[in-house]
């Protein structure tokens, strides 16, 4: 008789096990449930298709805006660079890739995509002609900028590869996926095909979600600030923020 009700009570046990693992199952499969809900809400198009753009906002978040103002005007670093690159927009500059001594091309007619950059940063107080020439003199031949040989400030800070190395030393670095609404913001910098082209992160969105870029591309571009993000054989390979932090102010003449 002891050795029924000791089987019987393992069984039972078995049985309350078997409960409990299907209730932690069941739950999880509730938490994985409201999860993908949740993720699949986040990422809805907007109701209405009729708008030529939208803005980050009709996508449920909150546009980003830095902390800092290094050039004391009243508008945050990150609205500054973007301001500046939608001036460099608007010249509209024919894609011309020259040498240029001095460094600088006259955008208002001419330039690169990197020249893009550099005139946006301007914008909000930042030489990065001046950040990546004294980055480059004072790292030189450790590696950092693998791809300056002889060093040449009239055209080294005009370089992708040197641009996104720069980048990488002193921005924030965030993914890549451009469907992962919400990372990327308005000001942010994107690099294509490790190091073949760069390019800014629009305050405009297509109805995926999807940001517009502002780019120098190439020439047959007839505008500057297009929705062109899906469309483009190129792929995302850098994504940054460039912040004032204290690595950067090591470089600044402040």
């Amino acid at each position: 008789m002891a050795k029924r009700r000791l089987k019987k009570s393992a069984k039972r046990k078995l049985k309350i096990l078997g409960a409990k693992i299907a209730l932690v199952v069941l739950v999880f499969i509730l938490l994985l449930s409201l999860y993908n809900y949740f993720l699949f809400k986040r990422t809805l198009k907007p109701v209405s298709n009729e708008k030529e753009y939208y803005n980050i906002s009709d996508f449920g978040f909150v546009r980003y805006t830095s902390i800092s103002d290094y050039n004391k005007n009243g508008v945050d670093d990150i609205t500054d660079i973007l301001n500046g690159a939608k001036k460099f927009a608007e010249f509209n500059p024919k894609y011309v890739d020259k040498y240029y001594k001095g460094g600088y091309p006259e955008v208002e007619k001419e330039g690169v995509c990197t020249d893009l950059i550099w005139y946006a940063l301007k914008n909000a107080g930042y030489n990065l002609k001046d950040m990546i020439d004294k980055d480059i003199d004072t790292t030189y031949g450790k590696g950092y900028y693998p791809s300056v040989g002889k060093v040449d400030t009239n055209i080294d800070f005009r370089r992708v590869s040197n641009q996104e190395n720069f980048l990488k030393r002193y921005a924030i670095k965030l993914e890549n996926d451009m469907y992962d609404i919400g990372s990327f913001m308005p000001g942010d910098i994107l690099v294509f095909d490790d190091q073949s082209h760069i390019a800014m992160v629009s305050d405009k969105y297509n109805k995926n979600g999807v940001p517009f870029l502002i780019q120098n591309r190439d020439e047959t571009q007839k505008e500057k600030e297009e929705d062109r993000l899906e469309e483009t054989d190129m792929k995302v390979t850098g994504h940054y923020r460039f912040e004032y932090n204290d690595k950067i102010k090591t470089l600044l003449n402040t």
